[in-house]
């Protein structure tokens, strides 16, 4: 299978057993190295133009979680053979995993997106001096700002039935925001690349299992993690950081960019008026080589 500028060599990691972890590994292995962390219901292909702006001197390193992407997609039947539970916990978990047997023990850049960042912030509270660097694009590292609604088309898919039928009957989660989630048009190529994993019922658990975990109170499983994240934050001021946003974005919008400033006052700032959640789609030309100078220029 073949997508549009994603011309890397493909790595397998068997993360759990039964369970294989597709990701990317480009660069020198000696660079600097850049762990690149995609939300739902996207996968590793969002990254692509990042990656091809960075690999000739940065070792870059991007996963598809489990269920997404070109990894395995398991049930999570009380029954199934192997079986997955799509929890944060289960990300935060087999990133470590990954890295570990990766052998990136050492100073890294966290770059993420969507719910990536709560995979990468979970992860990085147990391995914070690692994370020397941030590149933090239209997402979240802390539960949703108070009195803030969830968004219907999220809640629709985390709380209701009907939600769940839509998104994997007819993969509209995927579909939808592979159109919505942009500004600029996409080309067709590009959006079929979005929604190619997810082709059928048993593709498409992961894109609702990660709505169903977003955590909004203390009774929800995730929380614990989402709530010590968003209390740690701060531990990142002192490093730099590069944020990078779409305002169209009708989930992680501004209440949530002006979270991630106060948080990290002397981040390097980058919004954009006419970008959407897919901020790289619609503004890759000048992100990639505002994030490329931007690394060059605080070296780990």
């Amino acid at each position: 299978m073949s997508f549009p500028d994603y011309d890397f060599a493909s790595h397998r990691f068997e993360v759990r057993p039964g369970i294989r972890l597709h990701y990317l590994d480009e660069g020198p292995r000696g660079g600097e190295v850049v762990v690149a962390l995609h939300g739902n219901p996207s996968w590793g292909y969002y990254w692509r133009h990042l990656v091809h702006g960075l690999r000739d001197r940065y070792r870059v390193i991007v996963p598809d979680h489990v269920g997404m992407g070109l990894s395995d997609k398991p049930d999570d039947d009380a029954d199934a053979l192997p079986r997955y539970d799509y929890t944060l916990q289960s990300r935060v978990d087999d990133l470590a995993a990954l890295l570990d047997h990766l052998g990136v023990d050492g100073p890294m850049t966290l770059a993420v997106h969507d719910w990536g960042g709560m995979i990468g912030f979970g992860w990085a509270l147990s391995h914070t001096a690692q994370v020397r660097r941030l590149v933090v694009l239209n997402t979240a590292g802390f539960p949703m700002p108070a009195g803030k609604p969830m968004p219907w088309q999220i809640a629709l898919g985390r709380d209701y039935h009907v939600g769940e039928l839509l998104i994997r009957g007819f993969n509209a989660f995927s579909a939808g925001a592979a159109r919505f989630g942009v500004e600029r048009t996409m080309p067709r190529e590009v959006r079929r690349a979005y929604v190619a994993p997810y082709d059928n019922w048993k593709h498409r658990i992961s894109t609702v299992r990660f709505m169903q975990d977003i955590p909004l109170s203390e009774k929800d499983r995730a929380w614990p993690l989402v709530a010590e994240s968003g209390r740690r934050l701060g531990e990142y001021a002192d490093r730099p950081a590069f944020l990078g946003w779409g305002l169209k974005d009708f989930v992680f919008d501004r209440d949530f960019l002006e979270r991630f400033r106060r948080a990290l006052p002397q981040a390097e700032v980058h919004a954009f008026e006419d970008a959407g959640h897919y901020v790289l789609e619609d503004r890759h030309e000048v992100l990639v080589p505002a994030i490329r100078a931007f690394l060059d220029r605080n070296p780990l």
